[in-house]
């Protein structure tokens, strides 16, 4: 089987997994930013919290289907779109929000793991990473939540050169992406 050398749109599987990832990565963020509205070790706030581990790991899961999509199906000729150094910076980008999504839910695990606590995944209970060990635990929450603000700024940066594309440059960066209208 021969792959084309070049298409328009990215395939239909990855442009789903694009967008179910983005569903997936504001859960994330709301659980965790909505728990601050509840009292510590109240129902709702533990509720969250759960969510918000649950929806981390699953997107730790999703990821590796990206990136299985990205090597099966090709994508869109990036050369097409931009100058030299705003493809650069789209690489970057993607780079950077692939490690982020890879090392975000891992943290969180290993930060679980390190405090001795139980890692929910929608009914079962996975298995820690390391034993328990409390300063282990506060440098990995550390970098955790500068991640989780690193993170706000790449989504925010990787959006705003969509729309950029879209609105301004009037190319197709963000159609290639976009479900297609019937």
């Amino acid at each position: 089987m021969t792959r084309p050398a070049a298409v328009e749109r990215y395939a239909s599987a990855s442009i789903v997994l694009h967008w179910l990832m983005l569903l997936m990565m504001v859960g994330v963020y709301a659980t965790i930013e909505f728990r601050e509205y509840f009292p510590k070790g109240s129902a709702p706030r533990e509720a969250l919290k759960m969510w918000h581990f649950m929806l981390g790991l699953s997107v730790l899961g999703l990821v590796w289907l990206r990136i299985a999509a990205r090597l099966v199906w090709v994508a869109p000729n990036s050369t097409l779109e931009g100058s030299a150094w705003q493809q650069t910076a789209a690489k970057a980008t993607h780079l950077a929000l692939y490690i982020l999504m890879i090392g975000m839910p891992v943290a969180g695990w290993l930060a679980l793991s390190a405090e001795g606590k139980a890692i929910p995944f929608f009914g079962l209970e996975l298995p820690p990473l390391v034993n328990e060990n409390d300063a282990l635990a506060e440098q990995v929450e550390e970098i955790h939540e500068l991640g989780g603000i690193i993170g706000y700024w790449l989504i925010g940066l990787h959006t705003a050169a969509s729309l950029f594309h879209h609105y301004i440059l009037r190319d197709r960066v963000l159609t290639r992406m976009a479900p297609r209208r019937s």
